[in-house]
């Protein structure tokens, strides 16, 4: 182990940069197309050659589920921690009712390439796909009924808030809705040709469209008219998603991630810390989410994906004992932890394993009033949760970190 520990005698106030998005293990290559975080412990990623990634310990670790299939798979969805679908290339449908354990092919009677499904409750779905391609379920996907679209562009995003309001978008600016279900499609005015991606609808009237060219259009009511607004980049925006009606979070291509709090006025770019094209993205809440993109990549973020800067005002000398956030946290292999005493005190500075048992000791002796810095090197670890424990003769504090691999 790697231990050091360093007196900061000339610090005014304590600055510690809070990580955004932070690279996950996913244990392949293949291009990632689509996540869907069904609570805070339990996702699944699906990509191309019928890859399916299962996470049960909130994104910790990645294991690879059997899918049956070999086709890429484009979109996932679920309706409870249960009941799911998966689809993608040769009109491949997949079905589990048991958290992603097992998939079960259904037949959707066609090779048609399906992008997207909107699985709004237990019995009802819609799939869209290419030459304009809408297949209804009324029966969890026993039988499959195709309907109207009206056009024979491609069709890239489905999003239904219930299970009569839905809208589907792609190629050509196309934007399509129904009222009834699906029984009726009607075409609504985009306002641009460019290829649209994807459709996110928070309830029946507001929802979000992202296609090309960063291309974002906006809805208060249901779709009867759609304003546009720059969303900076200029990049090819892949996959957007509702958090609530005030927050949405987009990914695209060259690691693009930018985010509204204000329902789509404003857009803040994040820092993805990858180039890689983003292709799908997935909230549980405000705090935490996971973007996939090709070459296997996962991102996490648990604080939103904002980049945010903390200060605590100590003046050379706390006034209080304190134990701060390891940085960088997640951390391959080293990171360090500050902490500072107000007065003269005995320390011990220790970090244990998930199971409590003692991994290393960083400081074990009497120091002086001031702020301070330990140096901690995993190197000789395996990837997991960890906790640190500052202990004071009075004062004890422990908090979480996690090394990556």
């Amino acid at each position: 182990m790697n231990r050091k520990y360093v007196l900061i005698t000339f610090v005014l106030f304590s600055i510690i940069t809070h990580a955004q998005w932070f690279t996950q293990n996913s244990g392949t290559t293949n291009s990632l197309q689509h996540v869907y975080l069904i609570d805070l412990n339990n996702g699944i990623v699906v990509g191309n050659y019928g890859t399916i990634l299962r996470t049960t310990n909130g994104g910790t670790t990645w294991d690879s589920t059997l899918s049956g299939v070999a086709s890429a798979l484009l979109n996932v969805a679920f309706t409870d921690a249960d009941n799911g679908m998966a689809v993608g290339n040769t009109g491949t449908i997949l079905r589990t009712t048991n958290g992603g354990i097992n998939w079960t092919p259904q037949s959707s009677g066609t090779s048609n390439s399906l992008r997207s499904i909107s699985y709004y409750d237990i019995n009802n779905a819609t799939i869209v796909g290419t030459n304009g391609l809408i297949l209804n379920t009324t029966n969890s996907g026993v039988s499959w009924s195709p309907q109207t679209s009206g056009t024979t562009n491609l069709l890239n995003g489905v999003s239904f808030s219930d299970v009569n309001n839905g809208t589907a978008v792609g190629d050509f600016g196309t934007i399509l809705r129904t009222t009834d279900g699906g029984i009726n499609w009607v075409p609504q005015t985009s306002g641009t040709t460019n290829f649209l991606t994807d459709v996110s609808f928070y309830d029946e009237n507001n929802g979000i469209v992202v296609g090309a060219y960063g291309i974002i259009l906006s809805t208060t009511n249901g779709g009867t008219t759609w304003d546009s607004t720059s969303s900076g980049p200029i990049n090819i925006l892949w996959n957007v998603t509702h958090i609530d009606a005030n927050n949405i979070t987009a990914s695209g291509s060259d690691g693009t991630i930018i985010k509204t709090t204000d329902g789509g006025t404003n857009w803040t770019l994040q820092s993805s810390g990858t180039s890689n094209y983003l292709q799908g993205i997935s909230f549980t809440d405000l705090n935490n989410g996971v973007a996939v993109g090709i070459q296997g990549t996962i991102l996490r973020t648990t604080n939103g994906g904002v980049t945010f800067v903390e200060e605590e005002d100590i003046d050379g000398v706390p006034t209080d004992f304190l134990l701060l956030q390891n940085f960088p946290n997640p951390f391959n292999p080293s990171t360090n932890i500050e902490y500072g005493i107000p007065v003269a005190s005995f320390v011990q500075l220790k970090v244990y394993d998930i199971l409590g048992n003692e991994v290393a000791t960083l400081v074990n002796e009497e120091q002086t009033a001031g702020v301070y810095r330990a140096d901690f090197s995993g190197t000789d670890l395996t990837s997991g949760t960890y906790f640190y424990r500052l202990n004071t003769d009075s004062f004890s504090e422990s908090k979480k970190m996690i090394l990556l691999r």
